[in-house]
């Protein structure tokens, strides 16, 4: 059953038979076998499966939420019976994009911490750019970055997917149904990360296929609670990562603005140099990815 769960959660994140295929190293049709085999088990369609993409239905995103709490067990049993007798180094050092650090790795460690106590982290932590820059110097040996896996010099593996997002204040009710047009974001008054930002690297690519060149940018600031800081206090609008503004749409401080036809998602990775390998990265790597809930 942790087999069939897990290939459900690679497809549910993928939204992609073939994706989730290539990731686990199966054929398709063992895949899409597997899933018709939990529908049939419990009775439900997981997936609306159209012409060219499939989609979750809402029991399918009710039976997501008990895989996560199912696998999150299965993880704690392996890590508690099955990797006790495991040494580590005294000391981890890897790289972590600024989103990647906020709001995401701090659990994983946490975690691994639990299992692994005596080992001791050191986390570098800058934009994208400065991550890769690092590893490709040797002066890291592996890291999680935010942006594009375009480097030929490193290798990259999927971790989880992000999306960003147009978000304000909560207050500001500038736009009915808080939807605008893509006419109307090249007008409005906007927030940016600095240059080499994997955020804002990813935003532009998405702008460019709908040929916008430019934002009306009024203010730059070099870190995501900077940003969000400014839009406590201000009427105007940014681009953030869904993962570091939850807290702050459940609190009802922040709002999302629907950009119609515009939908940006992006992909953290592993990284690491062309050729390097690691035990220790590896399993920290699929520990990573167990512990993480997405």
């Amino acid at each position: 059953m942790k087999t069939k769960l897990h290939i459900f959660k690679v497809v549910a994140n993928h939204l992609s038979f073939t994706k989730a295929s290539e990731q686990l190293f199966l054929s398709q049709p063992a895949v899409s076998k597997t899933i018709r085999n939990l529908e049939e088990t419990y009775k439900i369609t997981l997936f609306l499966r159209k012409r060219n993409s499939i989609e979750l239905t809402n029991e399918g995103k009710a039976f997501l939420i008990y895989t996560n709490k199912i696998l999150d067990i299965y993880t704690e049993m392996e890590n508690q019976f099955l990797h006790q007798n495991n040494s580590f180094p005294d000391f981890i050092n890897f790289g972590v994009s600024t989103t990647v650090a906020n709001y995401i790795i701090p659990k994983v460690i946490a975690k691994f911490r639990i299992q692994f106590p005596k080992t001791k982290f050191e986390i570098t932590s800058g934009n994208s750019d400065d991550i890769e820059e690092l590893i490709l110097n040797q002066k890291l040996n592996f890291g999680i970055i935010e942006g594009k896996n375009t480097n030929r010099k490193l290798q990259f593996k999927e971790f989880i997917k992000d999306e960003i997002v147009l978000v304000t204040n909560v207050q500001n009710n500038s736009f009915k149904k808080d939807v605008i047009s893509l006419k109307t974001l090249q007008e409005i008054p906007i927030i940016l990360r600095e240059m080499g930002s994997g955020t804002k690297e990813i935003i532009f690519e998405y702008l460019n296929k709908h040929k916008i060149k430019k934002l009306n940018t009024v203010v730059t600031l070099n870190s995501t609670e900077a940003i969000k800081n400014y839009l406590f206090n201000s009427d105007n609008y940014a681009f953030m990562s869904i993962h570091a503004i939850s807290e702050e749409l459940i609190n009802n401080k922040l709002k999302i603005i629907d950009v119609k036809d515009l939908n940006i998602e992006r992909w953290f990775y592993f990284v690491s140099r062309t050729g390097y390998q690691s035990n220790l990265m590896d399993y920290f790597e699929k520990y990573t990815l167990n512990s993480y809930n997405f």
